[in-house]
């Protein structure tokens, strides 16, 4: 039975999730609080919250966990040539937290194949706009000629990254403003970037499976080192893609230590 949590109780140990043939795998409590100390917790623990509308908010830890090791993202020739266009063209730009609630609006509101709703219920848009004013929550924003087209939101803590959710509103925006994110976290020493639940999407991109075990071990780690403060895009950045070079060039390892 999966408990009840409230404001004051910590949440349970992730050994406690339900296992992966219940009727909700990696399901591990409930409860109402979705404030920034019992986020910091969940995270920092490997927990986040993923509900529907009229229900409690659910806390999960599922096992497997989906993760993008930032060194094995890969770029199709496609996004290279997207990437590269996009690189060169004058008006095409990368931000980040300049506009964090039109993105995090924009994510819950982007109709999703497969898909009747959105599980970024009022409450948790209000929840991690709280958090995003506290320095936890950031937005890697792709615009064209002012307009924002695409972006995603995510969590960091220490050298760990959190993807939380993507829109786009132009083919491949969203694509752009995660190949930015992984230029951002190699240029930052960044290693791993959550990506929670498995979908084929994800894994087209690099993404794949480790248990909760291996998860854990590596957050414990992450979260531990000192906080990114730079959340700005520098076109500079983009070295760290080395798919984004000339075939012809030699390709140097610029990634950070």
């Amino acid at each position: 039975m999966v408990p009840w949590i409230e404001t004051a109780d910590p949440l349970p140990p992730t050994a406690q999730a339900l296992g992966p043939h219940s009727d909700a795998p990696g399901l591990l409590a409930a409860g109402r609080d979705l404030s920034n100390v019992r986020l910091e917790e969940a995270y920092r623990g490997g927990i986040f919250p993923w509900f529907s509308p009229g229900q409690p908010v659910l806390w999960w830890s599922p096992s497997p966990r989906m993760v993008l090791p930032v060194h094995d993202f890969k770029v199709s020739r496609s996004l290279r040539k997207t990437l590269r266009r996009f690189i060169a063209t004058p008006g095409c730009e990368v931000r980040m937290d300049t506009a964090f609630d039109r993105v995090m609006q924009a994510c819950s509101s982007t109709p999703r194949e497969g898909q009747a709703g959105t599980w970024i219920v009022p409450a948790m848009v209000q929840a991690y706009t709280a958090w995003h004013r506290a320095g936890r929550v950031h937005s890697v924003e792709t615009w064209i000629d002012g307009e924002l087209v695409g972006g995603l939101y995510c969590v960091a803590i220490g050298r760990m990254v959190f993807g939380e959710s993507m829109f786009a509103h132009r083919t491949d925006a969203s694509k752009v403003a995660l190949a930015a994110l992984v230029a951002h976290c190699r240029a930052h020493g960044v290693t791993l970037i959550d990506c929670q639940q498995n979908t084929q999407h994800l894994a087209s991109l690099g993404a794949h499976e480790v248990s909760r075990a291996r998860f854990e071990e590596h957050l414990a780690v992450a979260t531990a080192l000192p906080e990114m403060v730079d959340w700005s895009y520098h076109q500079t950045n983009w070295s760290q893609l080395p798919a984004l070079k000339d075939p012809a060039e030699p390709t140097a390892n610029t990634d950070a230590t």
